[in-house]
């Protein structure tokens, strides 16, 4: 069980490992344990879409993806030009003597080598993420997603994952709220 507790514990540390990209950014911030909840919950409805799929194995996939990060902190694009994380070794020492520790590794290894329908959503997810962000520090007058959407929109593999960002991109980031929540003569509960 201290097994168990101490990967409870490394998991748990993810929500104080900040997200790096953001400090390129110039604004928005979010954790690595917020990251992953996001990607978690967009498997989720991409479930709802593609019923299909492993749910079970596509929403695992999400939590977990970045779990090596516990160990590694999180490398952004600019910093993986100069700097290699080694995931592998920081991925074996986190799940060495758990029971279910092949599990993890499996479910990381199909994340990072995207040849199945559930890693490509995953991989979709993960860009998700980070489009949602984007597009609402963009409506509330951040200049420089405008510069980064397109790159991650363009990696967007599946067309469950494009028709979610189209959807994304054409609705602006308040209009849940606005919509629901906003007195208004003419709404009725």
């Amino acid at each position: 069980m201290k097994n168990i507790a101490n990967l409870l514990f490394q998991a748990n540390i993810l929500k104080n490992i900040p997200r790096s990209g953001y400090h390129f950014l110039g604004a928005g911030k979010e954790s690595v344990a917020e990251h992953s909840f996001s990607v978690s919950f967009i498997a989720f409805v991409m479930v709802q879409m593609e019923p299909d799929v492993d749910a079970f194995r596509l929403i695992s996939m999400c939590l977990v993806h970045d779990l090596p990060e516990a160990k590694t902190g999180d490398l952004n694009y600019v910093q993986k030009k100069y700097v290699t994380a080694n995931e592998n070794k920081a991925l074996r020492h986190i799940t060495q003597n758990l029971p279910f520790g092949t599990t993890l590794v499996d479910l990381i290894t199909e994340f990072n080598e995207r040849r199945s329908l559930e890693s490509k959503l995953a991989h979709d997810a993960d860009q998700l993420a980070l489009i949602l962000d984007l597009k609402a520090l963009l409506d509330i007058g951040y200049d420089p997603p405008k510069k980064w959407l397109p790159f991650a929109l363009n990696r967007l593999e599946t067309q469950t994952g494009q028709a979610i960002a189209k959807s994304i991109m054409k609705t602006e980031w308040d209009a849940w709220w606005l919509e629901n929540f906003v007195d208004s003569p003419n709404k009725k509960e």
